[in-house]
């Protein structure tokens, strides 16, 4: 070996080892600065504004067009489609091309050898020269191979199917999440100011009892158990707030507004009572036929089925066709360029031993997909039957809490008026006017419950919130077509 050729042999050794030690960077502090910054910014780009006070519907669309999670599933389903288009070309044959340049560092010679007497017979000669030019352009087509590609290509199809009922199980679950913190933000809307203003009353009123303490008028022990209501007061005040503050920010999750901006709930005094007149049985029917865990189920069966019926393509033998244009610069050749094909027989034997056992556990995924959807069938039927009973008992306790309100309301105005005259203390008007606040608190909830499980029952069925085809993907278009698809079940 000479020297060039020793340190060729180095050179590359030294490099092989080189590329085994190799070890990556921690990613730079900064690095990440920049990705949340970008992040950020890409979370509410293109987002229509928010103006004016956002109702219930409008909520609903734009937590369909802007919610991440929402966002991720069109984003999957395109995916899908773009691996079906790739699935379908693993049907066409298999064609390669190849070119280059072949040459070595000496002549090609040979010479023949007699088998008889062991002489030579052949002076040493070549018919290929030191250094030639090649090109191969090759197609081979399995008929064996195009029917299992055929079969898989169903399934991404399939696979893809599965993915538009996700996002149909993506869009109920967000439009119910919203309506949930929805109800309880126009509560929050509702209340807030007033739980405000009374919390301010009772520090007045903490303030003006602790400075009689101070000054010893009247008796201690009365003055610091009303010092004590005040507090106990104020405790439930605030726990009331919290649970309120944290819906509106639960809600801006849902919808993708920044959290740092503030936005006003369409507030409606309204407080109608939803009825259900329709018939179960057929909402039954509806349910196990158009519910997405079900539909996921029946695609899922179906590439089960198809991957039985490519176990037994596999124990077949395939038939193999094959042409290929071939070119070789060599002058010894009589023919540069020339084409040949074929046919020829392919037979995996090991596929045939190990076929019987592949279709036992592709029938086995057929019969577990099958029971898996009637499991799932149950409990979609319970969803549907637990949903009922949801709305009869919300709809039972949104009727005793109104009522309630009501005369808590009645009974805090008469306290006012006592209040005015003397005839009460201060202690008692806020007792009174807490405990109105807190029915009206219970019954908003109880209303939220209601309507949250009445639009349970219709989202039970898997009925669509949304038509397939719409205008446009206007945050306005999207909250219209929502209203008439709910009036149209309210219907």
């Amino acid at each position: 070996m000479n020297n060039k050729h020793k340190l060729f042999a180095a050179s590359l050794l030294a490099l092989a080892i080189g590329g085994c030690a190799v070890t990556s960077e921690p990613i730079d502090r900064s690095a990440s600065e920049d990705r949340a910054r970008s992040d950020m910014a890409s979370i509410y780009k293109n987002q229509e504004p928010l103006e004016g006070p956002l109702t219930l519907h409008q909520a609903m669309a734009r937590a369909v067009k802007y919610n991440l999670e929402a966002r991720l599933k069109v984003m999957e389903e395109a995916l899908g489609q773009r691996q079906l288009d790739l699935a379908q070309f693993d049907m066409l044959p298999r064609m390669a091309l190849s070119a280059g340049y072949a040459g070595r560092n000496n002549v090609g010679a040979s010479s023949s050898q007699s088998i008889l007497t062991g002489t030579q017979s052949l002076e040493p000669s070549t018919s290929q020269d030191r250094d030639r030019e090649v090109a191969d352009l090759t197609m081979v087509w399995n008929v064996l191979d195009f029917g299992v590609s055929y079969l898989g290509a169903k399934q991404q199809s399939d696979q893809r199917y599965i993915l538009q009922e996700r996002k149909r199980k993506v869009i109920h679950t967000i439009t119910q999440d919203v309506r949930s913190a929805y109800w309880r933000a126009v509560a929050a809307e509702r209340l807030l100011n007033q739980i405000d203003t009374l919390m301010g009353r009772i520090s007045q009123a903490r303030i003006n009892s602790q400075l009689m303490s101070a000054q010893r008028i009247g008796d201690p022990v009365q003055a610091l158990s009303y010092q004590r209501a005040l507090i106990e007061a104020t405790r439930q005040l605030e726990e009331q707030r919290r649970a309120l503050t944290l819906a509106k920010t639960e809600l801006a999750a849902l919808i993708n507004q920044p959290m740092d901006k503030p936005y006003t709930l369409a507030l409606d005094d309204n407080y109608m009572v939803p009825e259900f007149h329709g018939d179960f049985a057929e909402l039954e029917q509806q349910a196990l036929s158009n519910r997405p865990e079900l539909r996921e189920q029946d695609y899922q069966a179906r590439i089960s089925a198809a991957e039985t019926r490519k176990a037994m393509l596999r124990m077949l033998p395939g038939l193999e066709f094959s042409a290929g244009g071939h070119y070789d610069s060599n002058s010894f050749l009589t023919n540069q360029s020339w084409a040949d094909y074929g046919v020829k027989v392919t037979w995996n034997l090991f596929n045939v031993l190990a076929g019987p056992t592949a279709i036992k556990v592709a029938e086995a995924g057929e019969s577990v997909a099958q029971a898996r959807r009637q499991a799932m069938s149950i409990a979609v039927m319970a969803q549907l039957y637990v949903a009922r009973a949801n709305l009869q008992e919300a709809t039972r306790q949104f009727k005793t809490s109104e009522e309630m309100a009501t005369l808590d309301g009645q009974i805090a105005e008469q306290l006012r008026n006592r209040y005015k005259t003397n005839n009460i203390g201060e202690l008692e008007l806020i007792q009174g006017e807490l405990n109105n606040l807190q029915t009206q608190l219970k019954r908003d909830l109880s209303y939220a419950e209601m309507r949250n499980a009445y639009a349970q029952l219709f989202v039970s069925t898997g009925a669509d919130p949304l038509p397939k085809d719409l205008p446009d993907d206007k945050v306005q278009t999207i909250a219209d077509a929502l209203q008439i698809s709910e009036n149209s079940w309210s219907r």
